[in-house]
């Protein structure tokens, strides 16, 4: 199989593997920088049920439907930005099945959306919004992995901010600008990685643990996929960049 045999999920079931490491995803990172989580454990573990038997909307807690709506909005509006820091190649190529993709998670996560408060669809950094120097800031980082890289740095630091935040984790605002700001200098050479703050290092070091992400989709769906091999391959050597000494 392929990656492509995910655009036949449908159902809140179908997805329920993808949005599982997702979720756990968040609250590792967040319970390895200290973060207050509360019950966000246990509401896990009842929208995997909720998803697994179907159930949406008022059938569901709210504070769970936003948990899954969140998750599902945040990688459905993540992969046509981050295909847009990559090489043109390999964005011509994904492109097409990454939006198709993106609506099919859109539509389930309407279905967990409806019955909650105001939550807000977020939007991701394309190159254009990360100026170096006037320029974007991937005119600096060459060679395809490098890029992938970079992307994610950027990337998943937006998504984890995003979700956390809605699910009430309080993400300390100051945190996410400055890793923002370091992680950018560190990958356009401004920056050495011992230049890097620990507080920064440390959350690099977790949010690459979307390695983990990539594994366990691939193993619950049966892919074998090259795309996720890629992924969790540059995302461990990242990891252990950024976990030099750890720690």
């Amino acid at each position: 199989m392929s990656v492509l045999s995910l655009l036949r999920a449908r159902s809140p079931a179908d997805f329920t593997d993808w949005f599982r490491p997702g979720a756990e995803y968040v609250l590792r990172v967040a319970d390895g920088m200290g973060f207050h989580t509360g019950d966000l454990s246990g509401f896990i573990d009842e929208a995997e049920t909720s998803m697994r038997a179907g159930r949406t909307g008022a059938d569901v807690a709210p504070v769970v439907n936003r948990l899954i709506a969140a998750d599902l909005y945040a990688d459905a509006a993540f992969g046509l930005p981050f295909l847009e820091w990559t090489p043109v190649w390999y964005e011509l190529s994904l492109a097409a099945p990454t939006a198709y993709a993106a609506w099919r998670l859109r539509r389930v996560a309407d279905q967990y959306a409806a019955t909650i408060d105001h939550i807000t669809v977020p939007q991701f950094s394309r190159p254009t919004d990360v100026v170096v120097r006037g320029r974007p800031a991937t005119a600096f980082v060459s060679g395809f992995a490098d890029r992938f890289a970079f992307a994610d740095a950027v990337l998943h630091l937006e998504w984890f901010d995003y979700v956390a935040t809605e699910c009430g984790l309080g993400v300390p605002p100051g945190l996410i600008e400055e890793t923002r700001a370091q992680t950018v200098g560190y990958y356009v050479g401004d920056l050495d990685i011992d230049d890097l703050d620990p507080d920064v290092r440390r959350f690099q070091y977790l949010l690459f643990t979307d390695d983990e992400w990539a594994r366990a989709v691939d193993d619950a769906y049966g892919l074998n996929s090259s795309l996720f091999s890629l992924w969790e391959r540059v995302c461990r050597r990242e990891r252990e960049r950024f976990g030099g000494r750890e720690r």
